[in-house]
């Protein structure tokens, strides 16, 4: 090679790098902050690591779980995502408790029927229960999540929106890491955290998670006798009755009040029956059982109506939506043999700027719905129910595109 052919190359090397120099400055002219946020996490994580040891976990655990951990971008976009439209119980129910789900759940439910038994014997709830959770939550063990527990929270722990919460549930994983129940690299779930075939977030995991097959280690990803004790014994804590069920679909009488549909209102079954006119979906008289119930209608006034008993609020410590708690008693109801639902209303979704403009119409009108955010919670029912008691409609509190429209009118 001629030396004049070493300079040209030379120079041309040099020429690259000064460009490849000036995009990466004009690159940081253009973010300044994006270095300051990288630092800043760095910084963060250092301080988190220091709280873990403070704690006692060992250092071996912290390094490894927290070595070159970065926020993670998708979690972000999934905890600031938000539904265009509300969810119904009818889609819900139809997504949910399928009759594909509904068979798959009896096979395994007979499949693993002495485990169950043990586990039932030992805390009390029932097989079709813990299968119908199992089967919600993770379709039997299918999806579990495929996020890094570590990195999730770490992203959802840093950033500011609910960051105590998060950083409390990443220490509680990082214990579960140092007491060796599961391995870093098979530490998956959820892109919020929530763990295995029952979906624990870390901090349900160390106060309820428990080593039913006894190999030292509380398993919820892979060992079925672990998954079952570890739900069941949440339940059980939270106060599950083994020999009560969850509720049932009940007839309303004509000209029922629907104000007295809420579970801030419990009443004896006796009550319900002989004073209100509450019957079996089927028509036949309520049992006579000394249990106390709440009216849940989840599709107002046009759908089906629920008596719920203890069981049911106890669903509602796991998952504090009224449709998953309704769906996991229908799925397990389905499993040992019961009828679908005998009808379920054609529902109208209903946008979440629809929502937030009924509760601003509302507020406007004098029915106090609070802030407009488009979630319908017991404050905006609450208001809803006022006002359809003011115009002479049945009042559910139950949002629909023709009450929206009537607000708009008058």
């Amino acid at each position: 090679m001629t030396g004049p052919t070493r300079c040209a190359r030379f120079l041309v090397l040099v020429i690259c790098l000064l460009a490849a120099v000036g995009i990466n400055v004009q690159r940081a002219t253009a973010n300044p902050s994006a270095g300051n946020a990288d630092q800043g996490f760095t910084q963060w994580l250092q301080e988190l690591r220091q709280e873990a040891l403070a704690m006692g976990l060992s250092a071996a655990t912290v390094d490894a779980a927290l070595k070159d951990v970065t926020p993670v971008a998708r979690v972000i976009e999934q905890d600031r995502s938000q539904r265009e439209f509300t969810l119904t119980f009818t889609r819900y129910l139809r997504s949910s408790v399928t009759e594909t789900r509904v068979e798959r759940a009896q096979r395994l439910m007979a499949e693993h029927r002495e485990l169950l038994q043990r586990v039932e014997a030992r805390y009390g709830v029932q097989p079709r229960f813990l299968v119908s959770f199992w089967g919600l939550e993770s379709n039997f063990g299918d999806y579990t999540g495929g996020f890094s527990v570590i990195r999730a929270l770490a992203t959802l722990a840093h950033d500011s929106r609910r960051s105590a919460f998060f950083r409390a549930e990443l220490l509680y994983a990082l214990r579960i890491l140092d007491e060796g129940h599961i391995t870093l690299d098979r530490m998956t779930g959820s892109w919020a955290g929530a763990m295995g075939q029952v979906q624990f977030i870390p901090s349900t995991f160390v106060n309820f998670a428990v080593d039913f097959d006894g190999d030292g280690r509380r398993d919820i990803w892979n060992s079925l006798p672990d998954i079952f004790a570890s739900a069941a014994n949440y339940l059980s804590q939270e106060g599950w009755r083994g020999d009560e069920t969850w509720g049932r679909e009940v007839a309303l009488p004509p000209g029922f009040d629907f104000g007295l549909a809420s579970l801030k209102l419990s009443k004896p079954l006796a009550d319900w029956s002989q004073v209100h006119g509450i019957r079996k979906a089927d028509g036949n008289p309520l049992p006579k059982a000394d249990l106390d119930a709440s009216i849940v209608l989840p599709s107002g006034h046009r759908g089906p109506a629920f008596l719920v008993y203890r069981n049911y609020r106890t669903i509602l410590i796991w998952n504090r939506s009224i449709l998953y708690a309704l769906a996991v008693g229908h799925l397990a109801d389905r499993i040992v043999g019961a009828a679908p639902l005998a009808a379920l209303p054609d529902e109208q979704p209903i946008s979440l700027k629809a929502i937030e403009e009924m509760q601003a119409l509302l507020n406007a009108k004098g029915f106090d719905a609070g802030e407009p955010d488009g979630l319908v919670g017991r404050q905006t029912r609450a208001a809803l129910s006022a006002y359809q008691r003011a115009i002479g409609v049945p009042a559910d509190g139950y949002p629909t595109a023709e009450i929206i429209e009537r607000l708009r009118r008058d």
